[in-house]
């Protein structure tokens, strides 16, 4: 099937190509191949109009997805006919420096172990016919470093269609203090890589306010919801320096805090101080920002808030929460 249907694209776009006018719906079928064997009832084929005419505009879509421009004419007659005049379709010489063509190399590179790989091979591909230099291999293994951007998450593609479609979204989200997931209603603006997951930033439409939700603590299927947003998009969505901020990177104060030998390595990166307690516990001083409350519920008993007391009234009062669920 997707060989038959890839040949049927092939010949559509040939003849739109090769014809020196407008061809009608009723040239085109009578031209090719596969649209003359699926109108056949002996062939399996409905015969309808109703049936090539879907067919036909699914198959128009397709190749203006892949990059044909296919005008829409229409003559004295007001039939409507179509053309893919090869000038509109010749892509432009690209003249890419070194570092230009290596950086797409590498963008390109970065991404296949991700869910835009596909895209990247495609965008790679159109690139070359443009006159991207054939030396410029991103997939070579010859780098000492391989970059790569994970996604695991199943809410990052719905999520990134919404971003671009500008799009509301509906989902199941569970905080590091809750033990069950609450719905939430998002109008999502960007998502970013911060040290090894994903985050979404976005205007929280229940909450009436700027939100950033990591996307591993979504749960279950991402839903749209409605068309349009309610709330003017930043020009410039900080959605790292944000997470950065509840996460007490940018803090000016420090906690100190107890922690079970051999467990909360992140704390133990993050810490200015480490003291040896004996019978298998530390001390550590780290810093202390927005946000540290719930990071250390997430080590659960391995973590003894020591001061200042109103951290240590937050971590327990989140506790308290979970533990009542």
């Amino acid at each position: 099937m997707a060989i038959a249907k890839a040949e049927r694209l092939m010949n559509l776009a040939l003849c739109l190509l090769g014809a020196r006018r407008p061809l009608s719906k009723r040239e085109l079928r009578d031209s090719i191949e596969a649209y003359v064997e699926a109108a056949r009832p002996e062939k399996g084929g409905s015969g309808s109009d109703d049936s090539f005419n879907r067919m036909f505009e699914r198959d128009k879509d397709d190749l203006r997805e892949l990059g044909l421009v296919i005008e829409t004419v229409e003559n004295l007659d007001g039939e409507v006919g179509y053309l893919a005049r090869r000038d509109s379709n010749r892509l432009p010489p690209i003249t890419l420096d070194a570092e230009e063509a290596a950086a797409l190399g590498l963008a390109a590179k970065v991404w296949q172990q991700a869910r835009l790989a596909g895209a990247a091979s495609g965008a790679l591909q159109k690139l070359r016919a443009a006159g991207l230099p054939e030396e410029v291999d991103p997939y070579e293994g010859h780098a000492a470093l391989e970059p790569r951007i994970p996604v695991h998450e199943a809410a990052f593609e719905p999520l990134m269609l919404a971003c671009r479609d500008r799009r509301p979204v509906l989902f199941d989200y569970r905080k590091a203090s809750a033990a069950r997931p609450e719905p939430r209603h998002v109008e999502p603006w960007a998502l970013e890589c911060w040290r090894g997951h994903w985050y979404l930033a976005g205007f929280d439409r229940d909450r009436g306010a700027e939100r950033v939700f990591r996307l591993s603590r979504i749960t279950g299927r991402v839903r749209s919801r409605g068309t349009g947003f309610t709330a003017p998009v930043p020009d410039v969505v900080t959605v790292r320096e944000t997470v950065a901020g509840w996460a007490g990177e940018t803090a000016d104060r420090s906690a100190l805090i107890r922690l079970r030998s051999g467990a909360g390595y992140p704390l133990r990166a993050k810490a200015a101080k480490v003291r040896e307690l004996g019978d298998g516990w530390d001390e550590l001083e780290i810093p202390y920002g927005h946000g540290l409350d719930a990071w250390l519920v997430e080590f659960g008993p391995d973590v003894v808030v020591v001061e200042p007391a109103e951290l240590r009234a937050d971590v327990v009062d989140r506790l308290r929460a979970v533990a009542k669920g």
